[in-house]
């Protein structure tokens, strides 16, 4: 292998791996890690750093797969110029000729192997039952695209990411630092997973037309556009009153904090429902939807570290 083959493939690895988005799984571990530590005084830096990278790992198989599947669907080909926008068309490894078919596979299958091997040492060396969350999460990454289940073919990729990044990653973690899981953890899970599938509902707009002619039939494309935004602002609302239920559930009152981003959320939508044909002007809601689920994530660990220390 040449240099210049060597700097494509390096290149088209990072591509796919697309560290920027790996505050998805950054902000349910870190939510994960600090209730652990706020409710029980446990918190290990090293296990916490391990279980990250095996995310990171299977989030990258993920990818790679996820690019493989949808290149030779055709849906990643089929997104019209008009329509590719930083939240469209896959990661695009190789529509820029930056991997092949082959090699996505490849990346797909040496990363989750790798992740899979850290969670063998979490599951000898730490906490058995994380086996069980470990198993569930490979389950969803291999089958979110590829047969015989294709999840997010089938209307189910919504469910299956706001499971996998709400309830499953903050839950493992959690168990990983605490070796426990307990109702608190899976509350304050919920609108992390209501949110995270509110950002792949409104990236989902962009791919529309693709989607559709490539037979990938998620939810939106299975409901329309237009009932698409009903589904859009009722994840909003699922989210913000499951944050209210945990307050009152904990009486951290501080936790009232993440509806701070309530206006951004109700902003959010009206460009949804107003620009959800006009993809330049739809972007407002991809970035704000993005940035609700960063807020609400930093603000509910802000929430956490006030409500043990002052409240």
């Amino acid at each position: 292998m040449n240099k210049h083959e060597k700097k494509r493939l390096w290149q088209g690895f990072w591509q796919i791996a697309d560290p920027k988005i790996w505050i998805a799984s950054t902000i349910p571990m870190a939510v994960g890690a600090t209730l652990a530590y706020t409710r029980t005084g446990q918190f290990s830096w090293k296990w916490f750093l391990l279980g990250a990278m095996a995310i990171y790992l299977i989030e990258i198989g993920k990818n790679a797969i996820n690019e493989y599947v949808d290149y030779r669907s055709g849906v990643d080909r089929f997104v019209a110029d008009d329509k590719r926008t930083p939240f469209s068309g896959g990661k695009k490894t190789i529509i820029d000729g930056k991997l092949t078919l082959k090699e996505n596979l490849i990346i797909g299958i040496l990363t989750i192997s790798a992740g899979c091997l850290i969670g063998v040492l979490a599951v000898l060396l730490r906490e058995f039952n994380i086996f069980w969350i470990g198993l569930a999460g490979v389950f969803f990454a291999l089958f979110y695209s590829l047969p015989p289940l294709k999840f997010s073919y089938r209307g189910l990729g919504e469910t299956v990411v706001g499971i996998t990044f709400g309830p499953l990653i903050t839950s493992g973690t959690y168990l990983l630092q605490a070796h426990i899981i307990d109702l608190p953890v899976l509350l304050i899970s919920l609108p992390l997973g209501f949110l995270i599938a509110n950002v792949l509902w409104i990236n989902q707009y962009p791919d529309f037309e693709a989607d559709l002619q490539g037979n990938k039939r998620n939810s939106l494309v299975r409901l329309g556009k237009e009932k698409g935004v009903i589904v859009y602002a009722m994840l909003f609302i699922a989210a913000y009153l499951s944050i209210i239920i945990f307050a009152f559930f904990s009486n951290n009152y501080f936790m009232f904090l993440p509806l701070l981003s309530i206006p951004l959320a109700r902003r959010a939508v009206v460009v949804c429902r107003q620009y959800n044909d006009d993809i330049p002007r739809l972007i407002e809601a991809n970035v704000k939807t993005v940035l609700i689920y960063q807020v609400t994530g930093i603000t509910i660990i802000i929430a956490l570290f006030i409500g043990r220390f002052f409240g």
